[in-house]
């Protein structure tokens, strides 16, 4: 991935991000409240009642940046027909999205139905071959990989897989990803500095300038991702450990990791763990928030998720499907999901919107496939067993 939007790269695999230079980057003028908490990651799977702009940047989705990279809806096959979408991301985070598409095509018509996306998985496993569902469109690789290991995916066609590198799609062509999100840990920059933060999660039950001073969101699909990713890593015992090392130290939980940022941007807390876009959106909404990012490096607390798309068995057009995913591949939706949502692009010719380090120096874990996260049953259990939910 590039460097963001005309900034400078800066090099450092660890590297922090000034919200001074982030705010005036991305500044939302007059947003003083955001996503209430809702168990979701940022709104996916949410009912879709919170607004769009408490979510986004503020900034007008489409038409006032150029794209030089990526391919236009304009260049993809025209939309004509009814498409079912299944949706695990919620309507404020895509909602917009879909009706650019939709307006682009008067003969197109998306019926989305929202919901959280394992939900949505459960849902198409209920309904077997009466489900109304052409694609799913999922919040998290886990999810994606839970309906494809079940035999309820059809094969994309490689002209969409080949939009993004393989390590964001499966292997067999079952689902792609159409954004991504890293794991990262907002620190409050009144507290500590860079060199504070352990370059390994493993570290942190032992870091005691945390203690009754970093927070986690246990029941979120993200945090129980990188818990699946630490099982498969470091094992299970080790898990255990941690978590319960982490519980010893006195970590605070919240429900969900929009509101662990906002407690280290208030001073509620020294350091937290979250996606990487909730500090962004904290940036965007305040003047000069003393918060900032530091990254681990290759472990659990260092994952790179993605959301995604497959077309579901049951889809009677699977062409129309096929090139409605293509859709979430182009230059338009792969720069709304910058400017949006504050995510990575999947395609390497898009650049991020803000100041992040390019996914190429980002450092997750090696030899970790983005479909173990699928595991997510077992991290369930494990978190109730220690206590953690």
């Amino acid at each position: 991935m590039e460097d963001d939007d005309g900034e400078p790269r800066l090099h450092s695999r660890r590297r922090i991000l000034g919200a001074s230079g982030l705010v005036g980057a991305t500044a939302l003028a007059g947003c003083s409240s955001f996503l209430p908490s809702s168990g979701g990651d940022g709104g996916d799977g949410g009912s879709g009642s919170e607004p769009v702009g408490q979510i986004g940047s503020g900034r007008s989705p489409f038409g006032d940046r150029d794209i030089s990279g990526g391919v236009s809806m304009a260049e993809m096959p025209d939309l004509e027909g009814e498409l079912t979408l299944y949706s695990g991301r919620g309507e404020p985070l895509v909602g917009t999205l879909l009706e650019y598409i939709e307006d682009l095509y008067p003969d197109f018509t998306i019926q989305p139905r929202y919901g959280s996306a394992i939900e949505l998985v459960n849902l198409i496993q209920t309904e077997g071959d009466n489900s109304p569902a052409d694609v799913f469109y999922s919040v998290n690789a886990g999810a994606l990989g839970q309906l494809d290991q079940t035999g309820r995916t059809q094969t994309l066609p490689d002209e969409v897989l080949d939009f993004v590198p393989e390590s964001f799609r499966d292997p067999d062509g079952g689902w792609v990803g159409t954004s991504g999100r890293a794991r990262s840990v907002p620190f409050n920059t009144n507290e500590f500095s860079e060199s504070d933060i352990p370059d390994s999660v493993m570290d942190f039950p032992g870091t005691e300038a945390l203690r009754d001073n970093v927070g986690w969101a246990p029941t979120y699909s993200s945090f129980q991702a990188f818990v699946t990713a630490m099982r498969i890593l470091e094992g299970e015992e080790a898990t255990r450990e941690w978590l319960q090392g982490m519980q010893d130290l006195g970590v605070e939980s919240y429900n969900d990791e929009f509101l662990v940022s906002q407690a280290v941007a208030d001073g509620e807390l020294g350091a937290g763990f979250a996606n990487h876009y909730y500090t962004l959106r904290v940036q965007a909404g305040r003047a000069d928030p003393p918060i900032s990012l530091a990254f681990t490096e290759n472990d659990a607390g260092a994952i790179f998720n993605v959301a995604g798309a497959s077309i579901v068995d049951t889809a009677e057009d699977t062409e129309l499907a096929a090139n409605f995913v293509r859709h979430l591949l182009s230059a338009e939706a792969q720069d709304y999901f910058a400017r949006e949502t504050f995510e990575y692009p999947l395609v390497p010719e898009v650049e991020p919107l803000a100041e992040l380090p390019s996914i190429d120096e980002l450092n997750p874990p090696e030899g970790l496939d983005l479909t173990q996260l699928s595991d997510l049953q077992g991290t369930v259990e494990l978190l109730r067993d220690v206590g953690v939910l």
